[in-house]
């Protein structure tokens, strides 16, 4: 292959049949000249027949002394030689045309031949050298389409690789929104966990001041009463409790009882007092046992029935405390004791 691409790479020159062709035509001038040499010396040759020549030879004895002559017979005649016929020149010239004719046609197809194997060589020159393009074309083309498939097989990793890091970054990327909001989550209860212990604490503050405040009011009420009891110019009684025959009262004024309606009218002033912010579950109930002054003082109060939420008990009593003294009922006194009913949602 290399062969056949190294004669396709050299600078084409005359051809090689015309090349040939000359030099037939060199070889078969020669030969005619050669030819007609030939015959002109063969055919002066066969028409100049040889003359013949006699010769004596002596001894030198005979030269010295003289012989008597000797009587030899006379040679028999030599038939003449009988010279070849010539042919007529007419003959001779058809012959030397015959044959000059048959050295052109010898000449002609040596020279075909020669022209058939400077073809067949061209065609195979040529056939070898279209193979050798073919070859190099084939060989182009396989390096190239290799050169594609590894361009592609390289496109295919480098894609899957580029997918592979982003589906690794889109995981990081989910892992860290998850523990952000984790995080996020963890704190808000953390938070709603220390809101609710300083809301409990608050509430727990609150309400043992309020405890404290309800405990002196109750001091102060009792100091009340006593004055009071003290310009009605009443005695302690036989039950002991500084109220007289009022103490087993449960109406109003003496011996009376609180009118239809009272206990909402003393709900619908304490309530705008109760100050509570915490969560509550449902709607719990506190029932609480008030004691009246005939002034509506408070004296004191009972939780008879607890919410179950302690904060929400202790805002029911504050705001009680907060709404001294409570109104009176229609009869201008307030009723001895009063059971007030408060949940979060009326």
């Amino acid at each position: 292959m290399s062969r056949a691409a190294a004669r396709s790479d050299r600078p084409i020159g005359p051809r090689s049949d015309e090349r040939g062709t000359g030099r037939a035509f060199l070889l078969a001038l020669l030969m005619h000249a050669l030819l007609f040499a030939l015959l002109f010396y063969g055919m002066r040759w066969q028409n100049s027949s040889p003359a013949g020549s006699e010769a004596e030879l002596w001894t030198p004895a005979e030269v010295a002394e003289p012989t008597p002559p000797v009587v030899t017979p006379a040679p028999a005649p030599t038939p003449p030689a009988v010279a070849a016929p010539t042919p007529p020149a007419e003959d001779a010239d058809i012959a030397l045309q015959q044959k000059k004719r048959r050295q052109e046609q010898q000449a002609a197809e040596q020279a075909r031949l020669l022209e058939a194997q400077q073809e067949k060589a061209r065609q195979e020159a040529l056939k070898q050298k279209q193979l050798a393009e073919q070859q190099a074309a084939a060989e182009i083309a396989r390096k190239k389409a290799a050169a594609e498939d590894a361009a592609r097989a390289q496109k295919l990793a480098d894609q899957k690789k580029a997918d592979e890091l982003k589906h690794q970054k889109d995981e990081e990327a989910k892992k860290a929104e998850q523990l952000k909001q984790q995080q996020l989550a963890d704190a808000q209860k953390k938070a709603d966990a220390e809101k609710k212990a300083a809301e409990d604490k608050a509430a727990k503050a609150k309400a043992a001041k309020e405890a404290a405040a309800q405990k002196a009011a109750d001091a102060a009420r009792a100091a009340r009463l006593a004055a009071l009891r003290g310009m009605a110019g009443g005695t302690a009684g036989a039950t002991g409790n500084g109220l007289g025959s009022q103490a087993g009262g449960t109406g109003s004024g003496a011996g009376g009882t609180a009118s239809a309606g009272y206990a909402d009218r003393v709900r619908a002033k304490v309530k705008p007092n109760i100050a509570y912010g915490g969560d509550t579950t449902g709607n719990p109930t506190a029932v609480v046992s008030v004691r009246l002054a005939p002034d509506g003082s408070v004296m004191s109060m009972q939780l008879l029935k607890s919410s179950g939420n302690p904060a929400w008990d202790a805002a029911v009593q504050a705001a009680i405390t907060k709404s001294d003294p409570l109104p009176r009922d229609t009869n201008g006194k307030a009723p001895p004791s009063v059971n007030l009913r408060f949940s979060p949602k009326g």
